[in-house]
C-alpha cells in the first residue's frame, strides 16, 4: 500500500460535533485521506478549531471548510450558566472556557460560520459551508 499524504485529497476541512451518531463517510461519501475532520462537542468554533484550521489551510492544503451541526444535540440540552455552575459545585472552579451551549442548530451554524469567516488567522474564508445533519435520517441540509 503507497504511503497516505496528511494533506486531504479534496482539500476540504470538516468541523462537527463530537455525536457518536454523525456518520460523515456515509453523509458526504468520504473515503480515507479526502478531508481533515474536527470534532467537539456542538461542533462549537472555539479558539482550538481555529488553530487547527489555520494548520490544516497553512500547512495542509485545505481550502474549504465545512461546519457540521446535527438534530438532538446534547448541547441544546444544557444552558451556559447551569453548566458552569455546575462545575464550579463539583470542583469549586468555574472553566476558562465558554460551554457553546445553543438552541437552534441553524442559528449556531450562522455564528460558527461567521467565526470562520472574520479570523484573520485562516486565508481561505470564502468557501464555508454550514450544515444540519438530521440523526435520524442521516441527511445533510445546507443552512443558508
Amino acid at each position: 500500500m503507497a504511503p497516505m499524504s496528511p494533506q486531504p485529497s479534496r482539500q476540504l476541512a470538516i468541523v462537527t460535533c463530537m455525536d457518536c451518531r454523525i456518520d460523515l463517510a456515509a453523509a458526504l461519501g468520504l473515503k480515507l485521506g479526502e478531508a481533515h475532520v474536527i470534532r467537539n462537542a456542538g461542533g462549537a468554533v472555539t479558539d482550538d478549531v481555529i488553530r487547527s484550521l489555520a494548520i490544516s489551510q497553512r500547512k495542509l492544503g485545505t481550502r474549504e471548510v465545512f461546519l457540521i451541526h446535527h438534530t438532538k444535540c446534547g448541547m441544546q440540552t444544557i444552558t451556559e450558566d447551569g453548566f458552569r455552575a455546575e462545575l464550579h459545585d463539583d470542583t469549586g472552579m468555574s472553566p476558562p472556557w465558554a460551554v457553546e451551549s445553543f438552541e437552534d442548530a441553524d442559528e449556531d451554524v450562522r455564528q460558527s460560520i461567521r467565526r470562520v469567516q472574520s479570523s484573520p488567522f485562516l486565508p481561505h474564508r470564502d468557501a464555508v459551508r454550514g450544515f444540519v445533519y438530521d440523526v435520524d435520517t442521516a441527511e445533510l441540509r445546507e443552512v443558508q
